[in-house]
């Protein structure tokens, strides 16, 4: 089946989606045919700037995923005006650089609530409708930190490398009614968050640069298509770790 015979029609939600990574991966899946929802935080303009660029099979949608309801406050309203989630992709996060002395404990709640336990929620949400239907997709975007440990901070290691245990948790327990769990871990991505240079940090990649949004969305699709991709953490990151 092509990628566009998979996700042609199904309905997407997008957290993180007025981001590099987030808009990319909101593109390629418009371009899969998928109807979005493009979830933001503080990036309303941006969210809305790219609902019109994709036309009337997007919207966007406003939530501050580090409130407990948030995530279930979000699908609710999705699906009110736009129909059932068939796709998620939890790909907001935040990454502050703190030494691991810097990091007091409101820093690492923070970090987990937005990073883990938000990812979480969304799926808990929208798994007992995905089972229903025989189909669904959840990509959560996880990070090279979670297996090197990064440049970030000790937080931002822990909250990605707990989207692994999620990840690895649901996958084998909805398998059967249609529903793949997956994760990706970018190496260095040419974003607003990239923790630093972008041309120094390329230095230390095998292949000579960091990523491109671009080159995750294409991943990212290609995952999110594939019935018999599930339970795995796929990493892009330049060569950068042989897992």
């Amino acid at each position: 089946m092509s990628i566009r015979g998979d996700l042609d029609g199904r309905l997407a939600l997008v957290t993180g989606a007025s981001g590099g990574i987030g808009a990319a991966i909101a593109r390629a899946l418009a371009e899969a045919g998928a109807r979005l929802a493009l979830g933001y935080g503080r990036g309303a303009q941006a969210a809305e700037e790219l609902a019109q660029e994709l036309g009337p099979h997007a919207r966007a949608f406003g939530a501050d995923l580090e409130e407990p309801d948030a995530p279930a406050r979000l699908v609710e309203a999705i699906e009110e005006q736009l129909g059932p989630v068939e796709v998620l992709v939890a790909n907001h996060g935040i990454a502050v650089v703190r030494g691991w002395e810097e990091v007091d404990p409101a820093a690492f709640d923070r970090t987990l609530a937005i990073n883990l336990r938000a990812p979480f929620l969304l799926a808990q949400r929208v798994l007992p409708g995905m089972r229903a239907r025989r189909f669904g997709r959840i990509l959560l975007m996880s990070s090279m930190a979670a297996l090197r440990g990064g440049v970030v901070g000790p937080d931002y290691a822990a909250s990605k490398a707990g989207l692994h245990g999620i990840t690895h948790y649901l996958a084998p327990r909805v398998a059967r009614d249609g529903v793949t769990v997956n994760a990706l871990a970018p190496g260095f991505v040419e974003t607003a968050m990239l923790p630093g240079d972008p041309v120094e940090l390329g230095r230390s990649v095998p292949i000579g640069r960091v990523g491109r949004p671009e080159e995750v969305a294409d991943l990212a699709v290609a995952v999110l298509a594939n019935a018999y991709v599930t339970n795995k953490v796929i990493s892009l990151d330049g060569g950068s770790y042989p897992r």
